[in-house]
């Protein structure tokens, strides 16, 4: 069966989580197909929370090691989409 998933990563102090969040990426950027990262920016506020979306492809076990890899790290909050196709 084919699959879609999407990872939603909530994340609490990015200051504080970027170098992890940003080495469990990088570690399985081969899976992941799309990223959008959001904030809030302005002239006079950059928010330290945000929230990164992801869409990704190849090996499911990848995509689990993903998903287990970000959750490990205290704060960060991991949802996940599926849909089968």
């Amino acid at each position: 069966m084919n699959e879609l998933r999407i990872l939603g990563i909530l994340i609490p102090d990015r200051v504080k989580d970027a170098v992890k969040i940003q080495e469990a990426l990088t570690k399985y950027g081969c899976s992941i197909k799309t990223r959008l990262g959001l904030h809030e920016a302005g002239d006079k506020k950059c928010a330290r929370n945000g929230l990164i979306v992801l869409e990704l492809t190849g090996d499911k076990k990848e995509w689990d090691k993903l998903e287990k890899d970000l959750t490990a790290i205290e704060g960060v909050k991991v949802e996940k989409m599926a849909f089968s196709l």
